[in-house]
């Protein structure tokens, strides 16, 4: 489909005076109102998406810097989210390390490159030329960064090392990761190929963060998408250690820019989340804000945890779960609002700009 024909994209609101509110809570600081962004919040919920992404596959929109600027545009024009995240896909990178994958309409992320042994791990590129691999996403950044420069924050996003592994060695979304459980369970007696896969991947997503950085990012935000697949023991074992690995990558090169951690399903072990090294630890849906603030401590700024199937509810049912969230977290200016997992297809668009209306007005 063409895109809006108004010579460059449309351009966002006139200046606003919280510009970078969502940065400034990201870093930890109290600010004069909650802020907020929503995982994907550009998404099929919108009627303007699906008008690319029931046309054109989900690479090609990803990977096309034109079109993936005006799907991460369109939802902060509607509705005035304090972020502006970037459309893409947390296995965007890893064609780098030579695995490929495509997103199938109906089925997700298949993953072709298989991934089991030793010898696979070591076969895999160590080349992490990004502007060279994956030049679109320096350029959607770059794209971006004008059009959002004094009116929100632009965030970047990747996968951490463990979500992509498993995505990785499952070939695709897996219900009980057994291929990874396996190969977690012959890493604890002789060590073989997950520890370092992950390492690798370790390095490569730390690496991919400072390349968003550079191109534009003022956020980043990584993702353990499968963290619910995890006991706590192997979080610390295996996971832990390696998302720590990317974020001190990103925040030794880039000091001043927030990183903010997400381990969907990892509210059962907040407390082994205390020492990521990142700047805000995000939370899902599954646990009280107020809870987490408690198995977090009040030293570790804190970003979420609206259900998303709220946004079905009525006008005042959001409104209030809203302000809910925010007195749990401390009160107006105390966190950075967010859902607990990503908006779901199907959410009322109405319900979104309730949600985005209601934390930007409330003041306690």
């Amino acid at each position: 489909p063409p895109l809006p024909d108004h010579g460059t994209l449309p351009s966002l609101p006139a200046l606003p005076s919280d510009a970078d509110i969502l940065v400034r809570s990201a870093r930890g600081e109290d600010v004069e109102r909650t802020p907020v962004w929503l995982m994907r919040q550009a998404g099929r919920y919108q009627q303007s998406f699906r008008h690319y992404s029931e046309a054109v596959p989900f690479r090609v929109r990803s990977e096309s810097p034109e079109i993936a600027s005006e799907l991460s545009l369109q939802c902060v024009r509607q509705f005035g989210m304090d972020g502006c995240i970037m459309f893409s896909d947390i296995l965007t990178p890893l064609p780098v390390m030579g695995i490929d994958f495509d997103v199938i309409r109906g089925t997700g992320p298949v993953i072709s490159t298989k991934v089991r042994t030793l010898g696979d791990v070591r076969g895999l590129s160590d080349d992490y030329d990004f502007g060279a691999k994956v030049p679109f996403v320096g350029k959607l950044l770059g794209s971006l960064k004008e059009k959002t420069t004094g009116r929100c924050s632009l965030v970047g996003f990747v996968g951490a090392p463990f979500t992509l592994a498993s995505y990785t060695i499952e070939g695709k979304s897996s219900k009980n990761c057994l291929a990874t459980k396996k190969m977690m369970m012959s890493a604890k007696t002789d060590g073989g190929a997950l520890p370092e896969f992950l390492d690798r991947l370790a390095q490569m997503i730390g690496e991919y963060g400072c390349y968003q950085i550079e191109s534009g990012a003022e956020v980043v935000q990584v993702f353990e998408s499968w963290a619910h697949q995890l006991t706590p023991g192997d979080f610390e074992e295996f996971a832990k250690p390696a998302a720590k690995k990317a974020i001190r990558i990103m925040k030794e090169k880039h000091p001043d820019v927030p990183v903010i951690f997400f381990a969907n399903g990892g509210s059962s072990y907040l407390e082994l989340q205390r020492d990521m090294g990142c700047d805000m630890i995000a939370v899902d849906w599954s646990v009280g804000m107020a809870t987490a603030r408690k198995a977090l401590g009040p030293d570790v700024p804190i970003s979420g945890n609206i259900d998303p199937r709220i946004l079905f509810g009525t006008e005042e049912q959001i409104r209030r779960e809203v302000r809910s969230c925010i007195d749990a977290a401390g009160g107006p200016g105390k966190h950075l609002l967010n859902l607990g997992h990503g908006v779901m297809q199907g959410t009322p668009e109405e319900a979104v700009g309730w949600l985005v209306d209601e934390c930007k007005n409330y003041r306690g």
